[in-house]
């Protein structure tokens, strides 16, 4: 396993308790009284959250991983200061889980310019996070094969030139599409289809910055239709010999797997979906009091099942948490997998408990609860959970086995 630099620098300086306490309560006062009355309307037109993030941009907090001597909160897994960024997504998915999906990948893309970038690429790129509001996403889905009925091949092919490369083709699920200023683009230069979940690309792996506002960058807009997750507006962008300058590549080849990042992402996936089981669990619950039905026996078990669901979650977020922050590395990558698998079937038994107690009417506009159990049911395929756990299994049988790509 490659050591991981963090093992010898030690932890950076986070923010106080007062910081985290400070920043924490400002983006809950947005999530309650901005994010959470707008989700409703960019559910339903599929459009990018833009004016949430304007709001974070404008209270601070968009630079929420970002080092604090460029400017940022200094939080998350790089930084050894992990559970606020987790908390604050928490608090986004509460509000809107398409929000906290895309706030999720801006920043962990910002985690991985700070552990990978060269200086001058940090400055540059923090610079336009902190001081101009850029957001950042990162894009890997690279289908092997059409769904039926499509038609459309995905994938990207990169042919070295002077200075750089140019980039021809196409990435899927590219959430935050029509929102963002720059992509990470996970590309494999020997071909289409590699860059998620094959071995065979581990040590060529690139990592390359992309300037969205190129022309020849362009948005499919007809793909994107989903049950659920609509406003992530998670599209087909289309590279039409995009130039990249070889001063946007990421870090050295094979940087993202020597790394394991994925593994530090992977948890961050499951604070959102606690995030959307306080939804549902908080409706739910003011619905039944409501309702005078706090009496009957049955009630009384479901909302016991979703008390205990809810903090069991935040408790394994705790933890893995503590063990990323205290730089026990092996173990914060596997647990991060368990508490992925426990934290999602919690969140989605907590929907239905909320749904079988107060019947019908909870999946009726304006209950929240109906777009949660979409977002929900669509976000926790964003990883293959039977790959997850026979992960941990294969850990725990002391089986070789892969951390952090699971094959969809």
């Amino acid at each position: 396993m490659t050591d991981d630099p963090r093992r010898a620098t030690g932890p950076a300086r986070g923010p106080t308790a007062d910081d985290d306490q400070g920043a924490l309560g400002t983006v809950a006062k947005l999530a309650a009284e901005k994010f959470a009355p707008r989700a409703a309307d960019y559910d339903r037109e599929a459009v990018f959250p833009a004016e949430d993030f304007d709001d974070l941009f404008a209270c601070g907090v968009l630079g929420v991983t970002v080092p604090r001597e460029y400017g940022g909160l200094g939080y998350g897994p790089q930084q050894r200061d992990t559970l606020p960024l987790w908390e604050m997504t928490t608090m986004l998915a509460r509000a809107d889980l398409s929000l906290a999906r895309c706030w999720e990948g801006h920043a962990n893309s910002l985690v991985l310019i700070d552990a990978l970038a060269a200086p001058e690429q940090k400055r540059r790129w923090f610079s336009g996070v902190v001081e101009q509001g850029e957001k950042w996403v990162a894009w890997s889905g690279e289908p092997q094969a059409p769904k039926p009925g499509e038609n459309v091949r995905f994938g990207t092919a990169l042919t070295p030139v002077e200075g750089g490369w140019i980039l021809r083709g196409s990435k899927a699920f590219a959430t935050g599409a029509t929102g963002a200023q720059w992509a990470i683009l996970l590309v494999d230069p020997d071909g289409p289809g590699g860059a998620r979940g094959t071995r065979e690309v581990r040590g060529r792996l690139l990592l390359l910055a992309c300037d969205l506002s190129d022309p020849t960058v362009t948005v499919d807009t007809s793909w994107w239709d989903p049950v659920g997750m609509r406003a992530t507006v998670s599209h087909v962008v289309r590279f039409h010999d995009t130039f990249i300058p070889r001063d946007q590549l990421v870090g050295a080849p094979g940087g993202y797997f020597d790394g394991q990042w994925q593994t530090a992402f992977v948890p961050h996936y499951a604070a959102s979906f606690l995030g959307g089981a306080l939804a549902a669990y908080e409706y739910g619950l003011a619905y039944l009091k409501r309702q005078g039905k706090g009496g009957d026996p049955y009630v009384q078990l479901r909302v016991g099942s979703m008390a205990v669901n809810v903090d069991t979650a935040r408790l394994w977020l705790r933890h893995v948490a503590g063990l990323w922050d205290e730089g026990r590395l092996d173990e914060a990558r596997i647990a991060g997998d368990r508490a992925w698998q426990v934290i999602a079937r919690l969140a989605e038994e907590t929907v239905h408990h909320v749904i079988d107690a107060c019947g019908a009417r909870s999946l009726i506009r304006p209950s929240p609860v109906e777009r949660v159990l979409r977002d929900l049911t669509l976000y926790k395929l964003h990883d293959n959970a039977d790959h997850v756990l026979a992960t941990v299994g294969r850990a725990v049988l002391g089986e070789e086995y892969d951390p952090f790509f699971h094959r969809l």
